[in-house]
């Protein structure tokens, strides 16, 4: 069964504008990202409408239907380049500017002589690098790195880009070779890459939005509000994955903190002063113990580090560091001015713990000691 050429028109223009209302209804659950699907719907609807006036050329005057439709599809493609380049915060319609001052350029200086060539061959080069640029975009973006979906927007954005830029070069040749009855063919095989587009752009859009969403919950789910660290859920889920993953010679280190005396702290001074001074023992502990430390803040006043590479010595120096610097930020004008101090439990797993729970116990154990022993000191349990 053969499609004629207004059949598949016609089927992109729907798919696109279905496309633009499931991208608008989309918008009320990702405010986050209301103007950046607002600009995809809008491309959307502006390329059916480009197709629109294609389909109907006939009806305008001279070279201008054509001309008009060219100016379409470059607008559309530019909306969707600016939506994506938005998702990483750098959104700019100055080339989409460029590219439509460009084209008009061209259509003004060809007019009707130059129509053939302009919308079978050059109308093409806008279009394949609107999509170079939006999968280089994606690629680049920092903020979806990991995402499942990405891989397949690239690879969408990018072979649509391909097939217009070998439409640019080879619809030439092959005009060529074959004359101009090989145009019919190339529109209807453009027509039908155009349908498969329309489906698959749209359907990854709003599967790499929706993704981001999720990794954003998922890491709201795993972190403490009040002082951005990982929660006791987060804090387990990761650590038992560095434990599992180490090497038997890698040495890894517990530390358990318990702030000293801290229901009185709220008591006395209130529970605001009460979390500023616990917001300030999470900043303390996570510039003392460094970048790759696993800090968490279990419950209430109490936190742990999970520090992989360290062994008991290193360990028990960034445990009094962190004890340290504490005690002086507490006090510090640009502090709370409330004295705090900390207790500290340290544990060193064996080469073959894997066992989390277990190591966070014997931690746990050593700060009991600490806390019977005076309190504001380290203690160091037993190999776990």
């Amino acid at each position: 069964m053969q499609i004629d050429l207004p059949t598949l028109y016609y089927l992109t223009v729907g798919t696109l504008l279905v496309a633009a209302a499931m991208t608008l209804w989309e918008r009320q659950a990702h405010p986050r990202h209301a103007r950046t699907l607002g600009f995809w719907a809008a491309s959307y609807g502006v390329t059916a409408a480009a197709c629109l006036v294609a389909m109907n050329r006939g009806h305008f005057p001279a070279a201008s239907g054509l001309a008009l439709a060219s100016l379409l599809f470059v607008l559309g493609y530019g909306l969707l380049l600016h939506g994506v380049t938005r998702l990483d915060g750098q959104g700019s319609l100055l080339l989409t500017g460029a590219g439509l001052a460009a084209v008009a350029a061209l259509w003004i200086v060809g007019g009707t002589g130059a129509m053939g060539v302009l919308w079978h061959h050059v109308g093409s080069v806008p279009v394949a690098l609107a999509c170079g640029l939006t999968g280089r975009a994606l690629l680049r973006n920092r903020t979806l790195r990991g995402l499942r979906s990405r891989a397949m927007v690239i690879a969408v954005a990018i072979g649509h880009g391909l097939f217009y830029l070998a439409r640019a070069v080879l619809a030439p040749l092959a005009t060529a070779a074959w004359g101009e009855e090989v145009l019919t063919a190339v529109a209807k095989l453009t027509m039908y890459e155009g349908v498969l587009f329309s489906v698959a752009m749209p359907m990854g859009l709003l599967a790499l939005v929706r993704e981001e969403a999720q990794g954003r919950l998922l890491i709201a789910a795993r972190t403490d509000y009040l002082t951005g660290l990982l929660n006791r859920h987060g804090f387990f889920d990761e650590g038992t994955r560095i434990l599992a993953a180490r090497r038997p010679d890698q040495p890894v280190s517990l530390l358990a903190f318990d702030l000293d005396h801290f229901k009185a702290i709220n008591d006395r001074h209130g529970h605001a002063a009460g979390d500023a001074v616990l917001r300030l023992f999470a900043d303390t502990a996570r510039r003392a113990a460094g970048p790759d430390a696993l800090i968490a803040r279990l419950g209430g006043e109490e936190f742990a580090a999970l520090l992989p590479g360290f062994d008991l010595a290193a360990a028990q120096q960034v445990g009094e560091a962190v004890a340290h610097r504490f005690a002086e930020a507490a006090l510090d004008h640009d502090g709370p001015g409330i004295p705090a101090t900390v207790s500290i439990g340290l544990a060193a797993a064996q080469s073959d713990c894997t066992d989390l729970p277990a190591l966070l116990s014997a931690a746990d154990r050593a700060l009991y000691r600490a806390k019977a022993a005076g309190r504001n000191r380290l203690e160091v349990a037993a190999a776990a």
